[in-house]
């Protein structure tokens, strides 16, 4: 099967490739060549050495199939924003959607886990510069505000002690709406110490500065965009 053929956002996991092993690409040609301009074959040679030196290529695996990364997606058109923050945002599921569906689309992501900030650094050292990580705690970022278009917040603020210092500083940092989805019954999840009702978390959002819209229940999940109040 090719690489075009297969599951994956090869483009991604192939700027991955490139960011983790670029000192063992001795062919410039994998390494110089713009992401955008990579042939089928190069791809194929990247994906390759990725998988040859045990490098997890299955996070890229294609998730827009997720009711609820779709339904994201499908507000974020509506918006048409010029960049992105996204909180927490962890293994990739709606990332690697969103760079996909939008590609021009400038993204800063946030997550504690260094694992994961060092693997999404290696795409953009790959050759994708318009994505930026970020490791630091939600509550203690230290960036301007009002500095990014929109602000996506999905399936973290259930995970964070201090929900209302978190959310408080979402709305601060985005200039005109911010994206929340949240668990919307309980589960099996124990890393899950917030369970938020739609009245609960209206409040949270005003007390937040942003004016909260409709709510979209997907498979669980409720999803809330809010319009920041200026």
């Amino acid at each position: 099967m090719s690489a075009f053929e297969s599951d994956l956002y090869i483009l991604l996991a192939a700027a991955f490739v490139r960011g983790r092993l670029a000192s063992l690409i001795t062919d410039e040609s994998l390494s110089k060549t713009a992401l955008k301009d990579l042939s089928l074959a190069q791809i194929e040679s990247l994906l390759a050495l990725g998988k040859a030196h045990d490098l997890k290529l299955h996070k890229f695996k294609k998730s827009m199939g997720l009711p609820r990364v779709r339904s994201v997606l499908g507000i974020l058109r509506g918006l048409q924003p010029t960049q992105i923050l996204d909180l927490g945002t962890g293994r990739g599921a709606f990332l690697w959607p969103l760079l996909d569906e939008f590609p021009e689309l400038q993204v800063t992501c946030v997550d504690e886990n260094p694992i994961r900030v060092r693997d999404i650094q290696a795409v953009s050292d790959g050759g994708l510069d318009r994505l930026k990580a970020i490791e630091s705690d939600i509550c203690k970022l230290d960036l301007p505000e009002h500095s990014f278009d929109v602000v996506t917040f999905l399936e973290s603020l259930e995970h964070i002690s201090d929900a209302q210092a978190a959310l408080n500083k979402a709305v601060a940092l985005a200039r005109r709406f911010i994206v929340l989805s949240v668990p919307s019954h309980e589960d099996d999840n124990e890393e899950h110490i917030h369970l938020f009702d739609r009245k609960l978390l209206d409040s949270m959002l005003l007390k937040a500065g942003a004016e909260p819209g409709k709510a979209q229940y997907v498979l669980n999940h409720m999803i809330v965009l809010a319009k920041v109040l200026t």
